[in-house]
């Protein structure tokens, strides 16, 4: 399959490139796709959507460098998992790390309960999952996300992605039993570079897309 023309116009349409590449799975009984919020909810969606999977979310938080937040120093998810990413030449005390977990610990149990809300989260064991998110650069948040997966002990995981590094691309590949990734240019900088349109995306957006995927995956499964 040829790499896809960059850049994406939006997620959605990087969700519909990325779910072609996906189509083997289409038709697993026990398929489900995890979107990372908030970027990767409208990614997950047109996944979901093209294999005719349902749809939900894994938290995971970046920790932010105290002063540097746009550097990932690790990641905590759902489950307790963190990951810590080595900073050559960079020490934070232990002090400043446990403000910014407790703070990124605060978040992801907030949007746990607006994602969410009475839903309980999904089991994961024995199933095929597939995590995805809109680009991979570090993969600190990715890794976290493999890590707290795995302790739930799927039947096999696919990381998918539209656009990433190469190299976190190529390391994921160890963690994960798959990885699909249909562009990986070099240089490759920052993951918003490879969109026309890449707004934040509102916990509104993130909620209206999990609730639309779950009444077409119900409406689906009773046709």
């Amino acid at each position: 399959m040829s790499e896809p023309r960059l850049p994406y116009r939006d997620r959605r349409q990087a969700g519909r490139v990325l779910a072609e590449q996906l189509a083997h799975h289409r038709g697993r009984p026990s398929l489900l796709v995890l979107a990372l919020p908030r970027g990767g909810v409208a990614v997950g969606f047109e996944v979901a959507h093209a294999l005719q999977a349902p749809l939900d979310v894994f938290i995971v938080r970046k920790l932010g460098f105290p002063g540097h937040e746009e550097y990932a120093m690790g990641a905590i998810a759902s489950g307790g998992v963190r990951v810590m990413n080595p900073m050559p030449g960079a020490t934070v005390s232990p002090q400043e790390l446990a403000a910014v977990v407790a703070r990124e610990q605060d978040e992801l149990v907030r949007r746990e309960r607006l994602y969410r809300g009475d839903q309980p989260a999904v089991s994961l064991r024995g199933r095929y999952v597939i995590v995805v998110d809109d680009g991979l650069a570090t993969g600190s948040t990715m890794r976290a996300a493999v890590l707290a997966i795995r302790q739930q002990r799927p039947a096999h995981l696919t990381v998918a992605v539209p656009v990433g590094a190469p190299d976190t691309c190529r390391q994921l590949g160890v963690e994960a039993d798959e990885v699909v990734c249909p562009a990986m240019p070099e240089p490759f900088r920052a993951v918003g570079l490879w969109y026309q349109n890449f707004p934040q995306a509102t916990d509104d957006e993130v909620h209206e897309l999990l609730e639309e995927a779950r009444r077409e995956h119900a409406t689906a499964a009773h046709g």
